[in-house]
């Protein structure tokens, strides 16, 4: 058993405001928040509006829409920990076998907070634009504040899970990476998974909330506005089950990514802009234009398995594995790759990108073909020999996701269900949620609908079958070559 790390902690007074400035912490682990509204006055203020586009749907815009929700959740409160089915293919659901019940009201969530990640000013958004309107919604909550990477996967690791409706992660993507390794690191993993994640949007790059925001219907936008949109779908407390990508490595490591795995270009943005951390998003442009002067191409072999043909096939049988969920649609590194997976054959990449939402940061609209089916990501990869000004206009082109329209013939595009990838000379390395894993053979598959997270929506993802696109006539197909 991990020794649980004791993060930061104050005491909160009963008006439900942050601590007076320079106040010590005291001897517990967290501040702890009351949630009756009536304390809370107008400190909400004109805060909880979301931005969108959609007037007429504004999450929390009156109080008959929240009361109404309160009362749809106490009719159906669940026992904190309970476990619950899955189903055949490892898809979470609940004992009826279908959509989960929404967060009860009141409820109680565990907050872990990066105070420094971004611009370092999650800690004073927190009280500012997020507290307000958890105290009005009656939502109270338990804030930790990590201290160093993986802080928040040694919390969860040990905590008590039952004492949460929800756990609540507020920073960037790296952060609900630790939190869902941690969880899956657990002797209950299977129970410990089904606790419903949050993500409030306090990191530099947001791609998980950001695609929250577009699930829900409202149109893009980052920063506070992002915030508190995403501080509005808690307060409405829907869930909705998405999917985790399973990853194995060539050295037997283990883990789960709850965005996306990146080789080439993207990762080497992401991991050398790590520098310039304290500019918040625009450090991606700068990295991006950095890594332009200095382009370079990355050998390796890619294989996958394409959505299309898993949806004509029957899979094999689930070989179940007490000890970590099953990956079922691929075989051990050192073997080739089943038949009718398609192969690449070895070739200069300028980048690899395998992705499970629709954003890679809160102002990259990477897949604008829709969010995929249950059990399928997105597989984006740019072959060698692209300029650099056509490599600058997707990225350009991606902030209203109309990259797709460049036509560009080095870009392909394939919804997947696995993949391997093989590095061949040594270059790059892979960044899983933005963080850093050493370049060696890799491969992953979807675990369809596994864990919960709070969303605009209630409806899974559609079964996995081919799904047309509203976009078809943009899309870059592999070449005939590369079908099989």
């Amino acid at each position: 058993m991990p020794v649980r790390a004791t993060p930061r902690a104050w005491s909160q007074n009963l008006t439900g405001r942050p601590p007076p400035q320079g106040a010590a912490p005291d001897s517990t682990s967290a501040v702890s928040s009351p949630s009756d509204p009536a304390t809370a006055g107008n400190d909400a203020g004109g805060e909880g509006e979301p931005h969108s586009r959609h007037r007429e749907a504004r999450l929390g815009s009156t109080d008959k829409e929240l009361k109404s929700g309160a009362a749809a959740a106490d009719s159906v409160r669940t026992v904190p920990g309970t476990p619950r089915q899955r189903g055949p293919g490892g898809e979470v659901m609940d004992a009826a076998g279908g959509s989960r019940n929404p967060l009860p009201r009141p409820c109680h969530v565990l907050v872990l907070l990066n105070p420094r990640g971004g611009k370092g000013k999650a800690l004073q958004l927190f009280w500012s634009h997020v507290q307000p309107l958890l105290a009005q919604a009656d939502v109270s909550f338990t804030l930790m504040l990590t201290e160093r990477r993986n802080h928040a996967r040694e919390l969860v690791r040990a905590e008590d899970l039952r004492r949460w409706d929800a756990l609540v992660v507020m920073s960037g993507d790296g952060l609900i990476h630790e939190v869902v390794n941690g969880l899956m690191e657990r002797p209950d993993w299977e129970t410990a998974i089904q606790k419903p994640l949050c993500s409030l949007p306090a990191g530099s790059g947001n791609a998980v909330a950001a695609s929250l925001n577009y699930y829900a219907g409202y149109e893009q936008v980052t920063k506070e506005d992002l915030l508190t949109n995403c501080t509005q779908l808690l307060c409405r407390r829907l869930l909705a089950p998405m999917d985790l990508l399973s990853l194995q490595t060539a050295c037997g490591q283990r883990l789960f990514s709850v965005l996306s795995l990146a080789w080439g270009f993207i990762a080497d943005v992401d991991l050398e802009s790590e520098k310039f951390r304290r500019l918040g998003e625009i450090r991606f442009t700068l990295g991006t234009c950095l890594r332009l002067v200095a382009l370079r191409t990355y050998r390796g072999t890619l294989a996958y398995l394409p959505a299309e043909t898993l949806a004509s096939r029957r899979g094999p049988s689930p070989a179940w594995a007490p000890q970590a969920p099953a990956d079922t649609h691929v075989v051990p590194l050192e073997q080739p790759v089943p038949p009718h997976w398609t192969v690449v054959p070895e070739q200069d990449f300028v980048l690899v990108l395998a992705l499970l939402h629709s954003h890679l940061a809160s102002e990259l609209f990477t897949a604008p073909m829709g969010r995929c089916s249950a059990g399928t990501m997105h597989l984006f990869y740019v072959r060698a020999g692209v300029s650099r000004a056509t490599l600058l206009r997707l990225f350009l082109a991606m902030e209203k996701g109309r990259h797709m329209e460049c036509h560009c013939p080095h870009l392909v595009y394939v919804p997947v269900v696995a993949f391997r990838l093989e590095p061949k000379d040594g270059k790059g390395v892979f960044a899983v949620d933005g963080e850093l894993l050493i370049s060696e053979a890799v491969q992953g598959q979807v675990l369809p609908n596994y864990f919960w997270m709070v969303s605009g929506y209630r409806e899974s993802p559609p079964s996995l079958k081919p799904q047309p696109s509203p976009r078809r006539k943009s899309q870059q197909r592999p070449p005939p070559a590369e079908r099989r």
